[in-house]
C-alpha cells in the first residue's frame, strides 16, 4: 500500500542521512509493564534498536521470555517524520501495536502506544519529561508512578508548594487533584489546617456565607456566629475544587478575599485579616470560559500564578498497574483483609493498557473493587475482567474481529467462527495459522478443519 510504502521511505531516509542533516531525536524510551518480574526500560537513543531475547547491542535489556523470539521487534527512528516506527521481525509468536497486529511493514508510534512482544507487554514514552529530574521531597505515596507526565507534574509540585501565590490544578474528573493539592499543602510547611472545599456543592444561597462566615443574624437560620471556610484554613491551605462552577457574582467577592487578605462576614461591616493559601481546581479549561463570559478574566489570573496539570490515566499507561497496586492495598487496608495482589494475564493486561479510562482513577478504583470483592484465581484471564470494561471501546482498538475484543488465551474456548471473522483474522495475522491458533486459543488443527469446512484455501496460510 502507498502509505505503507511511504512508511518504508522514512526508515530508509532516516538511516542514510548524513548526521548533519539529522533533527535531533528527543528523549524515548520502551517501558515494559508486564509480566512484573520483567520490568525494565528500554532507551531509544540510537536510531534502531532491536528488541528480543538477544538483542543486538549489550546496552539494549534483554526480554528474557519463552514467548519473545531472539530477535522479535525493531524501532527505528524517521528523521522524514520526525518520530519511531515500529515493525516485526518475523516473530514465532507475533507482535501488536495498540492491539493490530504487526508486520514487516512500520507503524509509527506515539506516546502511550502499547507495544506487545508475545506475551510482554511495553509502553512508548517521549518527551522532555523523561529527563526531568526526579524530587524526593513530593511524596510518592500521594503522586505515585515513573511516567513523564507524573515525573513532571511531581516537579511542577516542588516548585510551586513553598510560594504562598494561588495555584489552579487542571485535569479531567478523577484524576487525582486533591491528592496534588494535599501535596502542594504539606510541602508547603504551612502550620494551619487543609480545608478542602467542592465549589459546586455550595449552596447558591449560601455560598458567601460558607466561605466568608455570617454573624448572628444574618439571615433566616443564622442562630449562631459562623467562621466560614477561609477563617477555618487560616493560616493554612483552602482548596476550591470544581472552582469553574462558582457563581460568577461571587467571583469578585473570592477575588478581593484572594487580593486583600482579608473576608468580610455576612451581616457584618467589619472585615477579617486571614492567611490563607488558595489552590483550586477544575476540569474544564477556564480561559475558554473567561473568552464565554462565565468567569472572570482577573480571576482568572490571580488563579493562574501557578498552573498544574494532572494528566489523565491514559497518559500513565506505565504506572496502571502501579496504581492497581496502590488501589488494592487501599481496599485491603480498610477491611483489614490480607491477599496476593492481584495479577492478569497476558490479554487481560494488554486490554486494561488499551482502555481510554474516561472515569480515570475513579474507573480504576472500580475495577479494583469488583475484581477483590470476587476473590478472583489469580492471574485474571481476560474472561475475568468485568463486561463493564470489556464491553466499551478501548483507545486503538481493532473492530469485534480483532484481538483486544478476542484475546487469545481467555482460558474458555470460543465458539467457531463464521467464515467473514476467519478470513480477517487470518489476513490480520499474515495467513499465519499459529497466530490466528493463538488468537481464538485453539490448536492449528482445528484452524485448519474450519478453513476446510468455510471453503478457505490452505494455500496462503503457512506454520
Amino acid at each position: 500500500m502507498a502509505g505503507e510504502k511511504e512508511l518504508q521511505d522514512d526508515v530508509t531516509v532516516s538511516l542514510e542521512q548524513t548526521p548533519s542533516k539529522r533533527k535531533k531525536r528527543p528523549p524515548a524510551q520502551l517501558r515494559v509493564v508486564h509480566p512484573k518480574d520483567l520490568a525494565v526500560t528500554i532507551p531509544l537513543a540510537r536510531p534502531s534498536v532491536v528488541l528480543g531475547r538477544k538483542p543486538d547491542e549489550p546496552s539494549t535489556p534483554s526480554l528474557n521470555h519463552k514467548t519473545v523470539s531472539r530477535k522479535h521487534f525493531v524501532v527505528e527512528w524517521s528523521s522524514a517524520r520526525e518520530h519511531h516506527l515500529g515493525r516485526d521481525l518475523s516473530s514465532r509468536n507475533g507482535s501488536w501495536v495498540n492491539g493490530l497486529a504487526a508486520s514487516a511493514d512500520p507503524v509509527p508510534l506515539a506516546a502511550g502506544t502499547i507495544v506487545r512482544l508475545g506475551d510482554v507487554l511495553a509502553v512508548y514514552e517521549s518527551g522532555a519529561g523523561l529527563t526531568a529530574a526526579e524530587v524526593p521531597a513530593v511524596s510518592r505515596e500521594a503522586l505515585p508512578g515513573e511516567c513523564a507526565a507524573i515525573r513532571q507534574l511531581r516537579a511542577s509540585v516542588a516548585r510551586a508548594a513553598a510560594d504562598p501565590s494561588p495555584a489552579l490544578i487542571i485535569g479531567e474528573t478523577g484524576t487525582g487533584k486533591e491528592l496534588i493539592a494535599a501535596e502542594l499543602h504539606r510541602l508547603s510547611r504551612r502550620k494551619g489546617k487543609f480545608v478542602p472545599v467542592n465549589a459546586a456543592a455550595l449552596s447558591s444561597q449560601l455560598v458567601e456565607s460558607q466561605l466568608f462566615g455570617h454573624v448572628k443574624g444574618a439571615f433566616t437560620g443564622a442562630t449562631t456566629d459562623s467562621d466560614g471556610m477561609f477563617r477555618a484554613a487560616n493560616g493554612g491551605t483552602l482548596f476550591l475544587d470544581e472552582i469553574g462552577e462558582m457563581p460568577i457574582d461571587l467571583q469578585p467577592k473570592l477575588l478581593r478575599a484572594i487580593q486583600e487578605g482579608e473576608v468580610s462576614p455576612v451581616g457584618s461591616t467589619k472585615t477579617i485579616k486571614v492567611d490563607v493559601r488558595i489552590v483550586a481546581a477544575t476540569n474544564r479549561e477556564l480561559a475558554d470560559a473567561v473568552e464565554a463570559g462565565t468567569f472572570r478574566r482577573d480571576l482568572f489570573a490571580r488563579l493562574t500564578l501557578w498552573q498544574l496539570r494532572a494528566p489523565p490515566l491514559r497518559r500513565r499507561r506505565t504506572d496502571l498497574f502501579t496504581w492497581i497496586g496502590v488501589l488494592f492495598e487501599q481496599w485491603l487496608r480498610e477491611r483489614g483483609a490480607k491477599a496476593s495482589p492481584l495479577s492478569f494475564d497476558a490479554n487481560a493486561a494488554e486490554a486494561l493498557l488499551l482502555q481510554r479510562w474516561p472515569e480515570n482513577l475513579r474507573g480504576l478504583n472500580r475495577l479494583v473493587h469488583e475484581l477483590a470483592s470476587h476473590a478472583p484465581t489469580e492471574p485474571i484471564s481476560f474472561d475475568g475482567l468485568p463486561e463493564w470494561l470489556t464491553d466499551r471501546p478501548a483507545a486503538g482498538s481493532p473492530p469485534a474481529k480483532g484481538r483486544v475484543s478476542a484475546p487469545a488465551a481467555t482460558g474458555k474456548k470460543r465458539p467457531a467462527p463464521d467464515k467473514e471473522e476467519l478470513l480477517g483474522v487470518l489476513e490480520q495475522n499474515e495467513w499465519s495459522v499459529r497466530a490466528t491458533a493463538k488468537h481464538f486459543g485453539r490448536e492449528r488443527k482445528q484452524i485448519y478443519r474450519w478453513m476446510d469446512k468455510a471453503g478457505i484455501s490452505r494455500d496462503g496460510g503457512k506454520d
